[in-house]
């Protein structure tokens, strides 16, 4: 008998069966602590079925992919849940991605339904594709509520893009058994209660909100906050206590900047427990300041677009500055040889890091990449690309990346895709990308560029060319122009090289 199991169900119907008129989602839109939204479980149910029923009556069939080209408001979850409950995959994309990228995720995603209000950059029309904008999202959101569909554990629910090394985005497709998969969490990383007001500083969009900042606490009754108005580091102490917020959860250079603009101290942020922080590494100095400046513990959890966070510490995992945790309880992790191999290293000993692959959150695989599916697994592990060691402890301790890819503001980049947006560029004969340093805990992308000739190409005039081909996080921050890359005697380029050059 196959396992039933539907995503937008499991997060949503417990706590609306329980507790309908309890607050699910409050969207803020300034500190005053007076929502511009809220939305209780029952509400929040109804309004998801609606949409379901809306996509439904729209002639998809179960699997049929949905793009969602939505601002940061609350028609984002409504849809990205609604699409899961109707047996649909939601493919949530950036309102900063640039009309190639999106162009490129709809072609390979192969979507059916763009749904679109007037915030985000439409894809180019293409035949076959519909787009449901602001009139037809009013129409469905007004629709017949449907039942949640019958999914199956291995359904897919959601299909999230990255950024690829072959320099065109990833996709990665997530189960319904996913939302099951991140109960380790809750105790391993949150010390989630049903009577937590937890507040997110991702956008709605950002997987890391939709997961940490809606899916978790919703399935354990607790009540998310959503901040939907502009961004400054100065307004996440005032939000905190405005709200009332018992958690917040961050990246790291966002937890950087809050300390560098406010001061800060146990009295301005009363009801707050902990903060929770990922998608880059935590630095031990930073950590020491937050704890020192707000008297509150700082929980770090390590993770990925595969498989979200798997390593963390918490209220019941003390910290070590330096070491994002141990392995949650529940599941395996284990140290690989990092030139192949499955046998486990003991601790002590670098490696890579591998999750088995019987973790119910682990991907279904790389969509439409088989060969880079299969090539991401050795026997029963799922090998991540990152280095690291155990303790004697268990706890985990970070060594770098196995492959090249980036990290900046917790995105994720591959240089192979800005250095394909680059090439493009008819003055430009070669181009590398890599992270260079700013200081012990700013990294910045940076490009390495050859002219085709002696005259000089403008930063400015690179930045544009950039910025109109890739998103925000993914552009270059720093030009570097050079005579030639180094290189092995392979041709490949030794980006590590490139980052002596400044």
């Amino acid at each position: 008998m196959i396992a039933a199991m539907n995503l937008a169900r499991y997060c949503i119907a417990g706590a609306a069966r329980r507790s309908p008129e309890k607050t699910a989602l409050l969207v803020a839109r300034d500190t005053s602590g007076i929502a511009a939204e809220r939305w209780s479980f029952g509400e929040l149910e109804e309004a998801v079925l609606r949409v379901a029923g809306g996509l439904a009556a729209r002639g998809l069939s179960a699997g049929d992919r949905v793009l969602l080209r939505l601002g940061n408001s609350s028609d984002f979850p409504l849809f990205f849940f609604g699409a899961i409950a109707a047996g649909l995959v939601a493919v949530p994309t950036s309102p900063m991605l640039t009309r190639p990228e999106v162009d490129a995720v709809l072609a390979d995603s192969g979507a059916r339904l763009v749904v679109a209000d007037d915030e985000a950059v439409l894809p180019t029309p293409v035949e076959g594709v519909e787009i449901a904008g602001v009139e037809d999202i009013a129409r469905m959101k007004a629709a017949e509520p449907l039942a949640y569909a019958e999914s199956a554990d291995d359904d897919p629910a959601f299909l999230v893009f990255t950024s690829g090394t072959s320099g065109h985005p990833k996709g990665v497709l997530h189960a319904q058994r996913s939302a099951r998969g991140r109960a380790p969490m809750v105790d391993g990383w949150y010390g989630l209660r049903p009577d937590d007001v937890l507040l997110h500083a991702g956008a709605f969009n950002w997987t890391y909100t939709l997961g940490a900042g809606l899916m978790d606490p919703w399935a354990n009754g607790a009540t998310a906050v959503i901040y939907a108005g502009e961004k400054d580091p100065t307004v996440w102490p005032e939000l905190i206590a405005g709200y009332r917020a018992t958690l917040f959860a961050a990246v790291p250079s966002l937890y950087r900047q809050i300390l560098k603009y406010c001061k800060i101290g146990p009295e301005d942020m009363p009801t707050l427990r902990h903060g929770l922080t990922a998608g880059e590494a935590l630095r031990p100095a930073l950590h020491r300041e937050w704890t020192e400046s707000t008297g509150r513990p700082l929980y770090e959890a390590l993770g990925m677009s595969e498989i979200s966070t798997y390593i963390s510490s918490s209220p019941t995992t003390p910290t070590r500055s330096g070491s994002p945790g141990r392995p949650q309880a529940g599941r395996r992790v284990a140290i690989l040889p990092a030139d192949g191999g499955t046998e486990e290293l003991p601790p002590g000993e670098v490696g890579i890091i591998a999750v088995h692959a019987g973790d119910p959150g682990l991907m279904l695989g790389y969509w439409n990449r088989p060969e880079e599916t299969r090539a991401a697994f050795r026997g029963d592990w799922f090998v991540t690309g990152d280095l690291a060691r155990f303790d004697t402890d268990g706890y985990l301790w970070f060594e770098g990346r196995g492959d090249d890819l980036m990290n900046t503001f917790g995105y994720r980049v591959a240089p192979e895709e800005v250095e394909a947006a680059l090439a493009a560029h008819p003055d430009i004969a070669e181009a590398a990308v890599t992270d260079t340093r700013v200081d012990d805990l700013v990294r910045i992308i940076t490009a390495f560029v050859v002219p085709r000739t002696a005259s000089s190409l403008e930063d400015a005039e690179l930045a544009a060319w950039c910025a109109a081909r890739l998103a925000a996080y993914k552009c270059p921050r720093r030009f570097v122009h050079v005579t030639a890359l180094p290189r092995t005697a392979s041709g490949k380029v030794k980006r590590r090289e490139l980052r002596e050059f400044v």
